[in-house]
């Protein structure tokens, strides 16, 4: 723990009109040895909002910090009684609660809930033969997965065995080999040889890489964490997605000093009962940006190792999730990689990491950094996907945010690098997707000699904050919180992807179909 110091600060206003940035700040304080400020800061929050379980959960932090555990018990089981899930109080090795751990509250807790995952299980890098179980445990465990086909049959068993451990956060990644394509599997969870309390889930498996085959993905960014708008991930469920891409900005972190912040926003949103029940069966695939890699619109920069952050954030990034891969791994750590469900094939960029800062930069600038860049122009010479979809954290056109340098637009000359190879190379099926900003938009990118690119694009899955709708788009959504959904059938003669605008509450809004032979 960070030692509480005698610096005194005036208690910051709690803004009320960002929920999520609220505990987070009274996080910041605890972490910067201000526990005291903290304490008083949350009790202006819970003279607002007494009955909120998140603030009793974040004294109770404080608390342990100040080394006052009576009370701290005491607010942890407040928070339960208020509906905090128990895996919040239980789960990861950064919650801020180990000063009480051995006292009766948590002792009983795990009692009860020590064999049940604390956070998911999800589902990652799905494919027609392989899939990744990711879960967390409360404490150091033998983690068992066993799927077997809809309906059983002695054949059809396959099991994966991990040990977790506190250096990664108890977080287990179980890797199901040798699935059956286009087969439904239901699997259950056994943590030290008992298996977990929760209902068997399931999911189906996609074709095997290159055949084809029709599936349904469901995407978005823009996810602050708000209660009143976590039901969002039971709608995407409602759409039945075998896939989810989340494309940055999933869970708003913003803090480059204090890494306890990026496990609190992830153990939040992993608590969640609505999006455990969404990606316990539907696989989950993700990239980030700027909040949940550092700041608003922030640059990395080119170094590997500088600024120091860097590599940490990217650590705890891949602890989170079970992508189908992390960049060059740790030599050449990012958050890059690329994957074919089916036939198509989903090359997604990292568009943080190496980035340059416009405003400091004198020479060619990059989103990409020469390393990726290599592998991107290398991964989409080489493709055969019947669909191609370049996937940026950002908007690929430069019309998406007026004219802020933030999104493509500020790197005009390496955007028009990558579209100039796919028609050098005759690249046929491309269309892109992205996220960034808070909306739903589909544009329509034309290029002189050359097939017109589609952007599907959709970011504002929970945020309060909108941003506005842009008549330059093909159409563009704002009045509520949205999502995308894009059906894939390559089985048709002309194969199709068809995009769908979805709200929050189950209305679809938009709908509209690329052919295949639009793109060539």
């Amino acid at each position: 723990m960070v030692a509480t110091g005698a610096r005194a600060q005036k208690v910051p206003k709690p803004d009320f009109k960002q929920y999520k940035r609220i505990h987070q700040k009274a996080l910041d304080l605890i972490r910067t040895g201000q526990a005291e400020t903290a304490v008083k800061f949350l009790a202006v929050v819970e003279a607002k909002l007494p009955q909120d379980a998140e603030t009793q959960y974040m004294l109770a932090v404080a608390q342990c910090t100040l080394g006052q555990v009576d009370a701290a018990e005491a607010s942890a089981a407040k928070a339960l009684k208020l509906g905090l899930p128990v895996g919040r109080i239980l789960g990861g090795s950064h919650n801020g609660l180990d000063a009480i751990r051995e006292r009766p509250l948590l002792r009983r807790l795990i009692r009860q809930h020590g064999n049940t995952p604390v956070h998911g299980p999800m589902i990652g890098n799905l494919s027609g033969t392989r899939a990744t179980i990711w879960l967390r445990t409360a404490a150091a465990a033998i983690v068992q997965v066993e799927a077997n086909t809809v309906p059983p049959t002695p054949a059809g068993i396959v099991t994966a065995t991990v040990r977790t451990n506190r250096e990664h956060d108890f977080v287990a990644k179980a890797i199901l080999k040798n699935l059956k394509p286009r087969t439904k599997y239901a699997y259950t969870v056994a943590i030290d040889g008992q298996k977990t309390r929760v209902e068997t889930q399931q999911f189906t498996t996609f074709s095997e890489r290159g055949q084809t085959g029709k599936f349904r993905l469901a995407f978005g960014g823009g996810a602050g964490f708000v209660p009143q708008h976590e039901y969002v991930w039971n709608t995407i469920a409602a759409t039945k997605p075998q896939a989810v891409f989340q494309l940055g900005d999933n869970v708003y972190i913003d803090n480059t000093n204090v890494m306890d912040m990026h496990h609190y926003c992830y153990y939040r949103r992993q608590s969640r009962p609505e999006y455990r029940a969404l990606v316990a069966g539907a696989s989950v695939f993700s990239i980030w940006d700027d909040h949940d890699f550092g700041t608003n619109d922030c640059s990395g920069g080119p170094e590997i190792e500088t600024p120091g952050w860097k590599r940490p954030t990217y650590e705890i990034f891949r602890d989170n999730w079970a992508n189908p891969g992390y960049g060059g791994d740790d030599k050449q750590p990012g958050i890059w990689w690329d994957s074919y469900i089916n036939d198509v094939h989903f090359i997604c960029i990292d568009g943080r990491y190496y980035r340059t800062d416009p405003k400091k930069t004198k020479g060619e600038l990059s989103i990409l950094g020469p390393a990726q860049k290599r592998w991107l122009f290398r991964t989409i010479n080489r493709s055969k996907g019947t669909f191609k979809v370049l996937v940026s954290p950002v908007p690929w056109v430069f019309k998406a945010k007026g004219d802020s340098k933030d999104t493509w637009n500020g790197f005009k000359k390496e955007r028009n690098e990558i579209f100039e190879f796919l028609t050098t190379n005759k690249v046929k099926g491309v269309v892109l997707m992205s996220a960034d900003r808070h909306r739903s938009d589909l544009w329509k990118i034309d290029r002189s000699g050359d097939y017109a690119l589609y952007e599907f694009n959709s970011s504002r899955l929970t945020n309060q904050h909108v941003h506005k709708t842009m008549t330059e788009a093909v159409f563009s959504y704002n009045a509520k919180q949205s999502f995308g959904t894009v059906d894939f059938d390559t089985t048709a003669a002309d194969p199709t992807a068809t995009y769908r605008i979805h709200t929050i509450d189950g209305e679809q809004v938009f709908e509209h179909t690329v052919k295949q032979s639009e793109l060539d």
